[in-house]
């Protein structure tokens, strides 16, 4: 098994409309970054990946996905009338791909990018590098056992 992380802003589609999914289950669509679709490429069902709210107030982690159908062409790219539309994208060649996940739990507390920041087993981590833009990403198992567990725990007193 192979863990990863997932970006999305809340207002876009947040980890609450996945559990209100049929299924609790959506397709990963729109991903536009050559490097963050290799990474959807690489992904396999019954991977995890932890689910992020990126641009919120404040961005962080909120719970876990698990892959259930691996990369398939993401045929947004070739609808005019998308968002994610590419003009350089074709049924004939795809470009872009997309895997469905679903959703395996919504942590009790989400955990804000700042809290990651300070947690030294992170260190390393793609979200925490400074510029780090892309929207999928790949973690290690330690990573995220550890972001698992500082979900169970209070937050940190801050001084």
């Amino acid at each position: 098994m192979n863990y990863w992380l997932i970006k999305s802003e809340p207002d876009v589609f947040s980890i609450q409309d996945l559990a209100k999914a049929k299924h609790k289950t959506t397709h990963w669509e729109g991903v536009r970054n050559y490097q963050a679709r290799n990474f959807l490429r690489a992904m396999q069902p019954g991977d995890r990946a932890l689910f992020y709210h990126s641009n919120a107030a404040p961005s962080a982690v909120a719970g876990v996905v698990e892959i259930v159908r691996a990369a398939y062409p993401d045929p947004a790219a070739w609808d005019r009338k998308s968002d994610y539309h590419d003009p350089k994208a074709s049924p004939e060649n795809p470009i872009w791909s997309m895997v469905d996940v679903k959703l395996v739990e919504i942590f009790p507390r989400e955990i804000p990018l700042e809290e990651l920041r300070s947690v030294k087993a992170l260190e390393g981590m793609e979200l925490l590098r400074r510029g780090s833009r892309l929207s999928v990403t790949p973690v290690t198992p330690a990573q995220f056992r550890t972001v698992e567990k500082i979900a169970t725990r209070p937050p940190a007193k801050r001084s």
